[in-house]
């Protein structure tokens, strides 16, 4: 050999498969190739996407992701933390080299503003600690499968999550984006036609992988994948609407068009020459008609001495308030129709839960008022009035005692 390897010969190298030992000018049969290094395991045309169109993907997702976060930080009261993504182009046997199994499958389709759908994809694991967080637990009760409860419950939070992610979108194109109820299942890869998850899923798709923290439970990649026309449609929109601000924004106002100075009469623009004494004793200026200020014609300097003229200060309204209109309560019949709450309370106590869930039919509940104490008339929940409870027919009511200043 020469030292030289062929075209061939490189192709199988970078594939990951190998030729004959005695292989030399590139006729050597290559052996059974494994999934490709870029998370392919088959064929992935990487024209579907420009980079310039996964760079925007990836910022919408960062952006989405973000809301999310913080939504799932209200569930599971643990700090969350999602890294900035990594958008790729991949295919089913792709996932399935580069995920644990079993796995939460979490189908997500949009029904306003946007057209398509996305799959979420969490490890067993992380599902397992999210929905212990949610139901009160610590997050170290994992044993066992994932089964209904929890597929529910992570139903909710992602429900909840991704419609916060719907709302950051929508903020972003500028019209309603709404989601409908998650569907979540457990897949195992084995033999699974991904054509029954997702119809997209069965040829080539936008990969976006997360790193995910959540305290010190979970480490892992949280992983969203797209439709090559969803995710092109979510560029196009988002792409539409940041030009659309954009030229809003930098449009100058169109100026207005000078008006044509009309042509000076006879006898206008002479201007006067003031009394020496008001020009302090300085020269008249020349007689003479002054040239109209328009294009082609200087403007007067400032400073330059001008012509008498009449200035008095300006006079303006009163707007006082007419208090004696007011107290007299002429505007209160503005709010005269005006509904408000009006509460007795009859008296309070504070138990410990304990107690609480002890109670029963027939429980008596000591308060912290005396009998034959004034009940307290509250109007809005503002304490107003004090009062004594009465009996009007077959109702109860309160006459007012007292009022509170």
């Amino acid at each position: 050999m020469d030292g030289q390897l062929s075209q061939d010969e490189i192709n199988a190298l970078l594939a990951g498969m190998t030729t004959d030992d005695g292989g030399g000018g590139g006729d050597a049969p290559a052996a059974d190739a494994g999934p490709a290094a870029s998370g392919g395991g088959g064929d992935i045309d990487d024209t579907l996407l420009t980079d310039v169109e996964k760079d925007a993907i990836g910022e919408i997702a960062n952006i989405n992701m973000g809301s999310s976060a913080t939504t799932l930080f209200s569930l599971v009261n643990h700090k969350v933390d999602i890294t900035t993504p990594n958008v790729e182009l991949s295919n089913w046997q792709g996932v399935v080299s580069a995920y644990e199994r079993p796995c939460v499958f979490i189908t997500i389709k949009y029904t306003i503003g946007v057209d398509g759908s996305n799959v979420l994809i969490l490890k067993e694991h992380d599902v397992m600690v999210i929905t212990d967080l949610m139901m009160g637990g610590d997050g170290t009760n994992t044993e066992g499968e994932v089964g209904e409860l929890q597929l529910s419950a992570i139903s909710e939070a992602m429900n909840q999550v991704m419609g916060a992610a719907a709302t950051s979108l929508s903020t972003m194109i500028g019209e309603k984006v709404d989601i409908s109820p998650p569907v979540a299942t457990l897949e195992d890869f084995a033999d699974q036609d991904p054509g029954k998850i997702a119809e997209f899923l069965t040829g080539t798709f936008v990969k976006i992988s997360f790193q995910m923290k959540i305290g010190d439970l979970v480490d892992s990649v949280l992983m969203q994948l797209y439709p090559i026309d969803f995710a092109k449609s979510l560029y196009d929109t988002f792409n539409t609407g940041a030009s659309s601000d954009s030229a809003a924004s930098s449009a100058p106002e169109p100026a207005p068009a000078p008006a044509a100075a009309p042509p000076p009469a006879e006898g206008v623009g002479m201007v006067p020459p003031p009394p020496a004494a008001d020009m302090g004793g300085a020269p008249p200026p020349m007689a003479g008609p002054m040239p109209q200020a328009g294009y082609g014609m200087p403007m007067p300097m400032m400073g330059q001495p001008m012509a008498n003229m009449n200035v008095q200060p300006a006079q303006f309204q009163s707007f006082g308030v007419d208090m004696s209109a007011l107290a007299g309560g002429a505007n209160i019949q503005l709010i005269h129709d005006v509904p408000l709450d009006v509460t007795v309370e009859l008296g309070r106590t504070i138990k410990p839960i304990s107690d609480i869930l002890d109670f029963s039919p027939g429980t008596i509940i000591e308060l912290d008022k005396i009998a034959g104490e004034p009940v307290d008339v509250l109007v809005n929940g503002k304490y107003v009035a004090k009062g004594e409870v009465v009996v009007i027919e077959e109702s109860f009511g309160v006459r007012v005692t007292e009022i509170i200043k």
